[in-house]
């Protein structure tokens, strides 16, 4: 790109981006499996299982998307929005504040109408719910695009401030939109093209605020489309994006004109970045619904089986942790803190516990330091 043409827009081949496919093909490949697996772990696992999983991951996105804009909302009132708007709770549990609702509906919608084709009406709603209880607190225009004056992204002290991104002038944005949602409508839901959809739509930054947020609800829809979900997707791609911002703002600069590429169009560090994003949300997903099944799996076996109180408060506490984790491993001073016992009782009902199958002796430790782990997450590992 020459350099008196500083930013991707500039360049007279735009919006015809490139990437190598070569570079990708095995990425999307595994990302495409583990979509498959967790399709499939999401329908044998049990209605209620399922629940707590969409609204755990819809949860996270949500808290997530929010954090990485530096705006932090309600957990609680996000989640009792969540599983009231999905009929997971009844109205009188209902207790979510308006701007946690607002976003509920946001992530909904976008989760859940994908086959639904994309408009400005739909973008502009989007960001009037968004901006709902703001207006007189933020300097914005709130449901239509940016007005006049340079949209920048700067950093640095005063004086010394380096602009990392240019967006296009606001008299380009409505044909900007037009390009953009008139590709969109007419390009099948893919992996690529939700990697497209997001850098493109962060490259025109149509609104004064919100345009992170809502470039990842976009996000959502093409994952949502792509593997026919149900109201939730059961993984959170903020999460794993605001674990990595770094990254995520590297790639971004790497592939909007800060950084130059010897190729001016060409965004496959972008596209490797986002896959590797998404398959990051997907490995943490399958490992935490697959833990979910252990456990069902863990009661299933023991349904029959006669614990003391201690012992069945001992095994939920175990089984509601990482037991792959080593400290968080049974020993009898554990065992005596969590029932509130002695240690000869801890001590008894350890064996116990051991002969009826649901512990085992974690292998190479002994004495003073031997330790157990539930029998289910051991044999899963």
């Amino acid at each position: 790109m020459p350099r008196d043409k500083k930013w991707i827009w500039e360049d007279e081949a735009y919006p015809h981006f490139q990437y190598d496919f070569k570079k990708l093909e095995t990425r999307l490949a595994s990302v495409s499996r583990k979509q498959g697996e967790l399709n499939t772990l999401g329908k044998i696992i049990s209605k209620e299982h399922l629940q707590e999983s969409q609204v755990l991951a819809l949860e996270e996105e949500i808290i997530s998307s929010c954090a990485i804009e530096n705006e932090i909302l309600d957990r609680q009132s996000v989640k009792s929005s969540i599983k009231e708007k999905l009929g997971f709770e009844s109205v009188a549990h209902y207790t979510a504040k308006t701007k946690e609702s607002n976003f509920v509906d946001i992530l909904i919608d976008a989760n859940s109408n994908y086959h639904e084709p994309l408009s400005l009406e739909k973008l502009f709603a989007w960001h009037r719910k968004m901006f709902d209880r703001h207006k007189t607190l933020w300097n914005i225009e709130v449901g239509r695009f940016r007005e006049k004056g340079t949209m920048q992204i700067v950093s640095g002290v005063i004086g010394k401030e380096k602009v990392f991104y240019e967006a296009p002038p606001h008299d380009r944005l409505k044909e900007e939109m037009k390009a953009y949602i008139r590709w969109f409508n007419s390009t099948p839901s893919s992996l690529l093209k939700a990697s497209i959809a997001h850098l493109w739509f962060v490259i025109i930054h149509p609104f004064d605020d919100g345009n992170g947020r809502i470039t990842r609800a976009i996000s959502d829809m093409v994952l949502s489309d792509i593997e026919k979900s149900n109201t939730s997707r059961l993984y959170s791609l903020s999460k794993s994006i605001n674990t990595d911002r770094k990254g995520y703002y590297k790639a971004l600069e790497k592939s909007t004109g800060y950084i130059v590429n010897a190729e001016s169009m060409d965004i496959t560090i972008w596209c490797e970045w986002f896959l590797g994003t998404v398959e990051k949300s997907l490995t943490e997903a399958l490992s935490s619904i697959s833990y979910i099944v252990e456990k069902a799996k863990f009661w299933d076996r023991h349904r029959t089986t006669t614990f003391n109180e201690r012992q069945r408060r001992v095994l939920n506490m175990m089984l509601e942790k990482d037991i792959k984790k080593s400290e968080n491993q049974l020993t009898t001073k554990k065992y005596k803190k969590m029932a509130n016992t002695t240690a000869p009782t801890a001590s008894r009902d350890i064996k116990s516990l051991l002969a009826l199958g649901c512990i085992e002796q974690v292998l190479g430790s002994s004495g003073r330091n031997i330790r157990y782990e539930i029998v289910a997450m051991a044999k899963s590992i």
